[in-house]
Formats: structure tokens, sequence, C-alpha cells
């Protein structure tokens, strides 16, 4: 029994040391914001990789998840409201949940883990340690640019997703459901609000910040060599995702 409340303790020692970790360096990053102009290549480098290179993948997975959603809405108002509600049911579940959700899974998935994974290489190889030899500072050269891009791209992935996925679920609607297209857009400006897009989007921000900065973090931190830069990407992934789905959640509860 005694080893098993020192085994909780350790445990929640460490969890406080790494939420210590990952603030004291969101706190640094935050500090070289005024480099932005200087480290400008770098940054617009890392807004490719994390929003152009994912576009593709990202509107494949939109697609498919509006008409999933078109379906499952289609079956939740069957005998309890017309489905001329349908746009109005879809647009709204897609905007302020499944887009900025799914999204942020997927980028977290993408980019969170090759950001672990980058890192965590430079790190096991001592490429981390010539850099500060040098005189620059990992968290300006490395984590800082990827922070910004990851804020700044995903709720533009996000917008890009949710006209795709919306556009998924009006194709399922019409062409499966009989809906025609007057009335499924008919209802989806009746129903829409600009409050859902931008608490939609202004989670985005926060699921972007959540993923580069645990990435950062793990992968300045590697050790191990490479099994430790495997060990590393994984963890990153499922941190990354958890953090999103309970951001998520108190998110919603402050926001809607």
């Amino acid at each position: 029994m005694t080893r098993f409340f020192q085994h909780i303790g350790e445990r929640t020692l460490y969890f406080f040391g790494e939420v210590g970790a990952v603030s004291r360096l969101f706190f640094r990053i935050v500090g070289f914001f005024g480099s932005i102009p200087r480290s400008r290549r770098l940054v617009v480098a890392q807004m490719e990789h994390i929003g152009v290179n994912s576009l593709p993948l990202v509107l494949i997975i939109a697609t498919f998840t509006g008409a999933v959603a078109a379906w499952q809405a289609a079956y939740q108002l069957k005998g309890i409201a017309p489905l001329s509600f349908l746009g109005a049911a879809t647009s709204r579940a897609i905007v302020t949940e499944l887009g900025p959700v799914l999204t942020g899974i997927v980028i977290a998935g993408r980019v969170g883990a090759s950001i672990a994974a980058e890192l965590g290489t430079m790190k096991v190889t001592e490429q981390i340690d010539a850099l500060e030899t040098m005189a620059i500072s990992p968290v300006r050269f490395l984590a800082m640019p990827r922070f910004v891009a990851s804020v700044v791209m995903l709720p533009l992935l996000v917008i890009f997703a949710n006209v795709i996925a919306v556009a998924g679920a009006f194709v399922v609607s019409n062409f499966f459901l009989d809906v025609s297209q007057a009335i499924f857009f008919e209802s989806v400006w009746r129903y829409f609000e600009i409050s859902d897009m931008i608490a939609g989007l202004a989670k985005t921000t926060f699921f972007g910040a959540a993923t580069s900065l645990l990435g950062c973090h793990i992968g300045l931190n590697t050790s191990g060599g490479a099994e430790g830069v495997g060990l590393a990407t994984i963890r990153s992934f499922v941190l990354s995702a958890c953090s999103i789905l309970v951001l998520d959640y108190l998110l919603w509860v402050f926001l809607f």
C-alpha cells in the first residue's frame, strides 16, 4: 500500500513538473514574438509545412465527415423532425464541433508528431547543442516559428474544412436523401449564426497552440537515441489529441 501511494505521489509530482516545463516554454516563446519579423522566413516555411501541405488530407477527411454527418443527422431526425432541417443540423455540428476537433486531431497526428520527431532527432544528434554553442536560441529558431505557424494556419485549415464538409453533407442530402438544394441551403442560412463560426475558429487557435507547444516540449527534451525519438513521436500525438478533447470541453463551457 505504501508503494502504491508513493507511485501516485511520484506521478503527481511528475505531472505538475511537466505542466511547469510546458508553461515555461510557452512564456519563452511569447518572449521571442518580437523577433518574428527577423524570423519571417522560418515562420513562412513552417506555415507552408503545417498549413499548405496538410490541406489535401484535411479536405479528404472533411468531405467524408460532412457525408457521415448528413447520414447521421437524417437518422436522428427520422420520425422527429422533417429533413428540411438537415442543412441546419449538419452545418452547425460541423462548424462548432466536427470541423475544429477533427481537423485539430489530424494536425496533431501529422504536424504535432512531426515536430516532436524533427526536434527529437536534432536533440539526440546534438544539433540543438550546436545551436546553443553558436549563441542561437533553440526556442527562437525552432519552437517559436512552429508555434506561430500552427496558431495562424489551423483556423485557416478549419475554414476550408468547414466549407468542404458542408458541401459533402449537401451532396449526400441531395443525391441520396432527396433534399433539394434550395431547402438544404435555406435551412443553413436560416439557422446560421456568426457566433458559431467565431467560437469554432477560436477553439482552433487553442488547439494549434497546444499541439505545437507539446510537440516542441517533447522534442526538445527527447533522449535515448532512435528509440527515444519514436517514443517522443507517439507521446506527442497522444498528449496533443487528449489536450484537444479536454480543451474542446472546457472551451465549449465558456464559449457556448
